[in-house]
């Protein structure tokens, strides 16, 4: 990474929350600082555009994460379909998925790779889907002093991924007022 640090920033999401995700960039200013890692959960035959339509609402570079990537600030990176990915020394690291594995904890293994590699430095987003990814890598993430956002349940279009991550008594939980 370059002298000066910057925040790495890990949203994940499934069902419903790909307009969430454009809503929240189209927020982000053009030189935040920070760089962005987006993880969907894809179909591994899905041929995703996801590049293509978030460019439309950042003024960001966004591109496909490749193995080796070197992460920098005041750019997208998206999580490949067919694969995992961890952060490791300021680079992405990039795996096969099992093909025979029907579940996807690509979010889980990602967060739980800031714990381990950038702590206070990373921040976690997790917005609308269903299942339970992303809430142990949120707990791990947190307990490193990472930021954890959770997206509130009441406007997420599937909620399984935003309540399995607001862990009842813990710092992060979620109240509705």
């Amino acid at each position: 990474m370059k002298d000066s640090k910057f925040f790495i920033v890990a949203i994940g999401f499934s069902s419903g929350g790909t307009d969430d995700l454009h809503d929240f960039f189209s927020q982000i200013p053009a030189q935040p600082n920070a760089a962005f890692i987006v993880i969907p959960h894809l179909g591994r035959d899905y041929i995703s555009v996801h590049d293509k339509m978030l460019a439309k609402h950042t003024e960001l570079p966004v591109t496909w994460a490749t193995d080796h990537d070197r992460i920098e600030p005041n750019h997208i990176y998206i999580l490949p379909v067919g694969k995992f990915m961890t952060v490791k020394r300021g680079h992405l690291e990039l795996y096969d998925r099992d093909p025979s594995d029907k579940s996807n904890w690509a979010v889980n293994i990602f967060l739980d790779s800031m714990a381990k590699n950038i702590g206070d430095m990373g921040v976690g987003i997790i917005l609308s889907g269903a299942g339970s990814d992303g809430a142990l890598g949120a707990m791990h993430l947190h307990q490193q002093d990472g930021i954890i956002m959770v997206q509130d349940p009441a406007t997420a279009e599937f909620t399984g991924m935003p309540e399995s991550a607001i862990i009842q008594d813990s710092p992060f939980r979620y109240t509705s007022t």
